[in-house]
């Protein structure tokens, strides 16, 4: 290493390359990338918990709640 020229290291190079935006290979990218997340889990619970029926589960609290009932009411009378 010399005092008078020292070794300056030389700039580093620039390598632009332009992006450019393609619809379908992002769609497809999402696509694959959800895929290996687990989504289908995920997509599966969503359907089943969208197909419920509001009043078939509403009937079944109702039920529940009957039965709850009867139990106490047996308990208190035949005990």
């Amino acid at each position: 290493m010399s005092i008078l020229f020292p070794k300056v290291p030389k700039p580093r190079e620039w390598d632009y390359r332009p992006i450019y935006y393609d619809k379908e290979k992002e769609a497809r990218k999402d696509k694959l990338a959800r895929l290996h997340r687990g989504s289908f889990r995920e997509a599966h619970e969503a359907n089943t918990h969208r197909r419920k029926d509001p009043a078939k589960r509403a009937s079944k609290l109702i039920f529940w709640i009957a039965l709850l009932g009867l139990l106490l009411f047996a308990f208190y009378y035949l005990l």
